[in-house]
């Protein structure tokens, strides 16, 4: 079979598991996720035998220390994969939800009801834990799914492919409601973000190279797992050692994730106050530091940053630092260099919140609070499938709900138009 006859199949069945999963109840799918908890427990030494495969060939092909400890299914991963299972059996089932409805002039009751949004192709990169978070949410919310993982982590997303899939046969759903692309060739991406008739969304989430292939080359929509240049604003009435804390936080706890702080952004009032203690704090955490002119004012032993610094994701302890005059320009600079994922101000001042909260045109905007929260799990959603820069049909953390959409449903007592 070649690959696009492989890829063309796949997309047929998931369309026909879809279709049984539409009509699936809540009791169904909770027990295949409570069967996949109890299926990765007990073959977490096959697990780990496949995933030690996937590791032996990214330590040749050169990969980072950072892309191999996301590579790593360890005992303490495949425990949080199955805490992250029972989390989402723990979440209401969002199909079948009826809300806002409303009474008409002639009778009638209209109201929208929450579906699935049908085959989801979701393409990512290296993380073999997101392969089984994945499947959950699309499992929970109705949806079959097409999983895509990258070629470094094939042997452990073929095996915990398996798993699902056994796990759903036992509840008395689907096998291919959840299916894992078996082949490393990359044409495998294009043909399936070409699946019009099959597949009804892709999502994409990995590094901007992939998101831009996905964008340019599919002809279904895409939601858009885009870089995160993410900002904090230290306002001129911050608390500064609130702002110290919470800048340390944001990019000093886990700088290798899409919501740790890139910029941050400090009001001249308090600059020469507030960016040397932090500034030395970040030194000592390892942070590597990039400041604008009037940072150098301050600090002169900076690095200077330049024009690129402040477009740049750097997933690293890197941070590029930069004075306003106002908070306007802290807004207008974020407008111009952000990537409408989150941002966040640090003020004492509830109308300069406020304000900053209105203007600001990012999936998470933060008072006083570490980028760090913009996590669909810290902020009440349970397990998220990406971040959504674009913000169509979603915006931000993408959990159960984001996962559906609504139709129209009318109920009449024989009412005709005239």
């Amino acid at each position: 079979m070649s690959l696009q006859e492989l890829i063309y199949n796949m997309g047929q069945q998931a369309r026909g598991a879809a279709k049984a999963l539409r009509t699936a109840g809540r009791e169904k799918k909770d027990a295949a996720l409570r069967t996949m908890a109890r299926l990765l427990d007990q073959r977490r030494q096959e697990l780990i035998r496949e995933n030690d495969k996937d590791l032996q060939g990214a330590r040749k092909a050169g990969l980072s220390t950072a892309m191999i400890d996301r590579l790593t299914l360890s005992d303490a991963v495949i425990d949080a994969m199955i805490q992250g299972l029972e989390e989402v059996v723990g979440q209401p089932d969002p199909v079948g939800e009826i809300t806002g409805m409303w009474k008409r002039p002639n009778g009638i009751v209209v109201g929208r009801m929450r579906i699935p949004l049908g085959v989801i192709g979701f393409i990512y990169e290296s993380r073999p834990n997101v392969t089984v978070d994945a499947a959950s949410l699309c499992l929970k919310s109705g949806n079959a799914v097409i999983l895509k993982g990258g070629s470094e982590a094939i042997n452990s997303n073929l095996a915990l492919a398996s798993i699902l899939e056994h796990a759903l046969s036992e509840a008395g759903l689907p096998p291919k409601a959840v299916q894992v692309v078996p082949s490393t060739d990359r044409e495998a991406v294009r043909l399936l973000v070409q699946m019009e008739d099959h597949i009804d969304i892709i999502i994409p989430r990995g590094g901007e190279g992939l998101i831009r292939f996905v964008a340019e080359n599919s002809k279904v929509p895409v939601l858009k797992h885009y870089k995160g240049v993410c900002h904090i604003y230290v306002d001129e009435s911050a608390d500064l050692q609130m702002a110290q804390e919470i800048c340390f936080n944001a990019k000093v706890q886990r700088p290798g994730v899409c919501n740790a702080m890139e910029t941050m952004l400090v009001h001249r009032a308090v600059a020469t106050k507030f960016l040397p203690l932090m500034c030395e704090r970040f030194r000592k955490a390892g942070v590597e530091l990039r400041g604008c002119p009037r940072t150098l004012e301050v600090l002169p032993d900076l690095t200077r940053a330049t024009e690129q610094d402040w477009y740049e994701e750097y997933l690293d302890l890197i941070l590029a630092v930069k004075v306003v005059s106002s908070m306007e320009e802290a807004i207008d600079h974020i407008d111009k260099y952000g990537s409408n994922h989150t941002e966040a101000i640090v003020t004492s001042d509830y109308l300069r919140a406020h304000r900053f909260l209105a203007q600001i045109d990012s999936s998470v905007v933060l008072v006083n609070a570490s980028t760090r929260f913009n996590d669909g799990g810290q902020l009440g959603l349970g397990a998220e499938i990406g971040i959504n820069t674009s913000k169509l049909h979603a915006f931000g953390p993408m959990g159960l709900k984001e996962l559906t959409t609504t139709k129209f449903v009318v109920l009449g007592n024989g009412q005709i138009r005239s």
